[in-house]
Parts: C-alpha cells; sequence; structure tokens
C-alpha cells in the first residue's frame, strides 16, 4: 500500500501542486446561474471535478458549504468525492474535525475509511483538544493509506494571536503541534519518504512571525492563501523556503469565479503558474 505522502509526491510529479477548491458559495452558485440547492452544489461540484482532472493531481471540497443542506447535502458531496476519486484525484475533505476519545475516532472512521461513503484521501483536523486527542485518528488513517492535515498556522488574521501564543517553553502554539505530529511522523515514517500526517499553514502566513521552522521528516502542507487571498505561486519559496516542495497550493475562488465555461482554462492558467515556479 502506497503511503498518502507518497501519493502526493507522485500527484505533484504528474500534476504540479495546485489544489482546487470545492466551494458551492451561494454568490458563486448565483454567478454560475445556478440556485442555492443541494442539487446545484452537487452539480457545481461535478463541474469543477470534470475541469480539475488530468490538470492537477488534488481537490479539496469544504464540507461546510454541503452540509448546510443537510442530508441532501452531504448525498451531494458524497457524490462529487466518488467521481473525484475515481477520475484519480485526490480528495482532501476540508471539514476541521476535532474532539476527543471515540468521538474523535467516529469522525475518522466516516471520513478516512475505505468504503464508506463520505471517503477522503485525507482529512482536515483541528488540534486544539491537545494533538494526542488525534491519535486514533492518525493510527486509522496510517492503517488504510490516508493522511491528515493538522491545523497549525492558518492564514486568517483571528488565528494569530492562539496560534502565535506561546507555551511554557517559549515556543508558539503552531511549533508546538507542528513539532509534535512531526515527532510522530519521524517514528512511522521510512528513510526518504514523506509522511503522510501533514500541517495546514496559509500561504500568507509569515515563518518567523509564527515561530515556525523547517521540519523533519518531510511532510505535505495544505496551503490556504493562494489566489483571492493573495499569495502567488511565486511566494512558494519566499514563505516555505526547503519545504516549498511540498506545498499544496490550494485556491478556491480565485479559480471558481471564472464560471462553468472558464473553469478548465483557468485551472491549466494556475497550474502551469505554479509548474513554472517550482522549476525556477
Amino acid at each position: 500500500m502506497t503511503s498518502f505522502g507518497q501519493r502526493v509526491r507522485a500527484a505533484f510529479a504528474s500534476h504540479g501542486q495546485l489544489c482546487v477548491g470545492i466551494d458551492p458559495h451561494a454568490h458563486l452558485l448565483s454567478e454560475w446561474g445556478m440556485d442555492a440547492t443541494p442539487g446545484a452544489a452537487r452539480d457545481f461540484g461535478l463541474r469543477v471535478v470534470e475541469a480539475a482532472a488530468g490538470r492537477v493531481g488534488v481537490v479539496k471540497p469544504q464540507v461546510s458549504f454541503f452540509e448546510r443542506y443537510g442530508a441532501a447535502g452531504f448525498i451531494a458531496l458524497e457524490t462529487v468525492m466518488a467521481a473525484a476519486r475515481d477520475a484519480g484525484l485526490l480528495v482532501i475533505a476540508d471539514a476541521k474535525r476535532g474532539d476527543i476519545g471515540t468521538t474523535m475516532d467516529a469522525y475518522a472512521e466516516a471520513w478516512l475509511t475505505p468504503g464508506s461513503p463520505l471517503e477522503a484521501d485525507a482529512l482536515t483536523v483541528s488540534p486544539y483538544l491537545g494533538v494526542g486527542a488525534l491519535e486514533g485518528t492518525f493510527a486509522l488513517a496510517e492503517r488504510h493509506g490516508k493522511g491528515v492535515f493538522v491545523l497549525a498556522a492558518t492564514s486568517n488574521p483571528d488565528a494569530r494571536a492562539l496560534q502565535g501564543a506561546r507555551t511554557t517553553d517559549g515556543a508558539t502554539v503552531a511549533a508546538e503541534v507542528v513539532r509534535e505530529v512531526s515527532e510522530r511522523n519521524a517514528g512511522t515514517t521510512p528513510t526518504g519518504e514523506w509522511a503522510s500526517l501533514g500541517f495546514v499553514i496559509g500561504g500568507t502566513v509569515d515563518w518567523t512571525d509564527a515561530g515556525l521552522q523547517p521540519f523533519s521528516p518531510v511532510a505535505p502542507i495544505l496551503g490556504p492563501g493562494f489566489g483571492h487571498q493573495g499569495a502567488e505561486p511565486t511566494h512558494l519559496r519566499d514563505r516555505f523556503g526547503v519545504l516549498s516542495e511540498a506545498v499544496i497550493a490550494s485556491e478556491s475562488r480565485s479559480i471558481l469565479s471564472a464560471g462553468p465555461d472558464g473553469i478548465a482554462a483557468r485551472i491549466a492558467e494556475r497550474a502551469g503558474l505554479y509548474t513554472a515556479a517550482a522549476a525556477g
């Protein structure tokens, strides 16, 4: 079984580092000529999958924009994720789940168990009930070749006070999260491979301000903040340094705003910019 970290690496080699968000905002549905319904969210998602397949290696459905429709929304999400995985895309479920004990284990089973209706290739999780509370999720992901992205230093300004707060040993909360997960990765990742437990670190984050340093072993970094929020492909090396090759650069509105007729060309254009940045 190929690990998630190695599958990300392979996806990059084939299609570059761009990840396309699948975010059926009400205003985007309207711009696409659709009503805000679960059926429209499904059709929107399927159009994005169709445009992304063969042009990028990763998509990231934002779960909340499906969840708001209740059961019908989850059915729409299941359809979109299954179509994406059938198309050979890696699917990151952006659900940001976080809890303790069997509750967190149940979330993990829902999103990371092969054959589950909501099966994804990776899940975003919150560590703010303690990184140790995610141990069951980490173990399940590793058993099934899945990935986990732990929130560390996110791109929203509201997070800076919490994530930049100092622990008793002087490290920032963000750095402590990275340290704890990296220690676990070090014990489970074969030499030379990428780990499967990654991090969410925004493309607009200043690593010095966040107290972050390069970590080992290399693990995928889900980088929101590219495109609409201001980070560009040319910022990859400046912001992420020696770990820039491991960044999944996530763009949503900057691509989705091209509309149903323009999205394929926009994806190809943006994907090309990341390839050029990596080569340069």
